[in-house]
């Protein structure tokens, strides 16, 4: 297959060249093959926001329900159903507002002063130790605390579990796509378990008690392995995404010195940023989707059957759509970014993203209004879902 856009620009998502800082490659995309096929890999890709956001929206034409990830894609498995991120209405509905019940804005929102608590007691140590790394001593811990608070897991538990959990995303050195492993995982078997008996004020317990209507009219509780699935997905979803939202604030703030300067004088300017940071570099930038029916784009004909990869970093970074999109600017108004998807599979956790993030940097500038990146030992994680960095030392004195 061949696309006629007269241009030799490549993409490759496994490839850690690219991956390092691939918004030129992007921009290529998006003014030299808007539709872009790879032969490779065998899929097309959309970069353009005129193009990617009415596609995010479009779940009819692009559906999710034979994942979202292009190598989970071409395995051609059958899904269980509970992972919402894997579904398309009415099933997807139906257990997203199940979800919905359990994980609302105002709850999340409700538990600030618990992760400035989780920020502080990672950062309070490290005030006069001359550096810290964004992402281990800030990043890997504060999602993981307040995941693990809000679902039950005992805090002793929490980091093994989540290393096997970003274990499970890593690619392989040389950059193969891994086929991932979907299944009602035993990692939380035992809390599941026990919360039957002992019935407390978390998430877990709530999923074991709400009962709902199924795709069959039945009114029903959930099954063990679906609470097991839905549990996976928000440890899985609540500590990778806003890890690297947290290392790409350590970064990029470093670059713009003066910017950082005005948030330390002015906190209000802290929500707007995250937006910004957000835009400017999407923790999970690319989403992919089976081409349920012929579709036209770009004088093209995409046909059922293909995977189609939506580049929604590269949306966000689209000069047609955002005025000098490349400049970090933390005034920047914006009305809404790509970065956590738009649509019926927006992210149902970006209200806990956003304000993970917002403290994290409030807590981050009260300690340390200065830091530079030690870029001899920085380290960008490696996988095909996600982007930012695995390790993120700064020097504070």
């Amino acid at each position: 297959m061949t696309l006629t856009s007269g241009s030799d620009v490549y993409y490759d998502p496994y490839d850690f060249e690219i991956d390092a800082d691939p918004h030129p490659v992007w921009k290529r995309l998006r003014d030299e093959a808007p539709l872009y096929y790879n032969d490779k890999y065998d899929f097309y890709a959309l970069s353009r926001w005129e193009d990617v956001e009415p596609a995010l929206v479009d779940w009819t034409t692009y559906r999710s329900g034979k994942g979202s990830v292009l190598e989970l894609i071409k395995q051609n498995l059958e899904l269980p159903p509970g992972i919402i991120l894997f579904e398309d209405p009415p099933i997807h509905d139906i257990h997203r507002g199940l979800l919905s019940r359990v994980f609302t804005p105002k709850k999340m929102n409700a538990i600030e002063p618990k992760v400035r608590e989780f920020c502080a007691r990672s950062l309070d140590p490290l005030v006069d130790a001359g550096g810290f790394d964004f992402i281990a001593d800030l990043g890997a811990q504060m999602p993981m605390r307040t995941i693990g608070f809000l679902l039950g897991i005992p805090e002793e538990d929490q980091e093994s579990i989540r290393d096997r959990l970003d274990a499970g995303l890593r690619l392989d050195e040389d950059g193969a796509p891994r086929p991932p492993t979907i299944e009602a995982s035993e990692i939380f078997a035992a809390y599941v378990d026990w919360r039957v008996d002992h019935p407390s004020d978390d998430l877990m317990t709530e999923l074991l008690r709400a009962e709902f209507e199924d795709e069959t009219g039945t009114t029903r509780r959930l099954t063990r392995d679906e609470i097991l699935l839905y549990v996976n997905m928000l440890a899985g979803a609540g500590n990778e995404t806003t890890t690297r939202l947290v290392g790409w604030t350590g970064k990029l703030l470093a670059e713009h010195p003066d910017q950082r300067r005005e948030l330390v004088e002015d906190r209000s300017l802290i929500p707007r940023a995250i937006e910004e940071l957000l835009r400017y570099e999407a923790p999970s930038p690319v989403q992919s989707r089976y081409v349920a029916r012929d579709v036209e784009a770009h004088g093209q004909t995409v046909p059922e059957g293909s995977v189609m990869v939506l580049l929604n970093g590269s949306a966000n970074r689209d000069e047609r759509h955002f005025d000098d999109a490349d400049r970090f600017d933390i005034h920047r108004d914006i009305s809404h970014h790509l970065s956590f998807g738009y649509g019926l599979h927006f992210c149902l956790g970006a209200a806990l993203a956003r304000l993970e993030g917002r403290v994290a940097l409030d807590e981050v500038l009260k300690r340390f209004p200065e830091w530079e990146v030690d870029w001899e030992h920085a380290k960008m994680a490696r996988t095909s879902t996600v982007r930012g960095w695995e390790s993120l030392p700064v020097r504070t004195g």
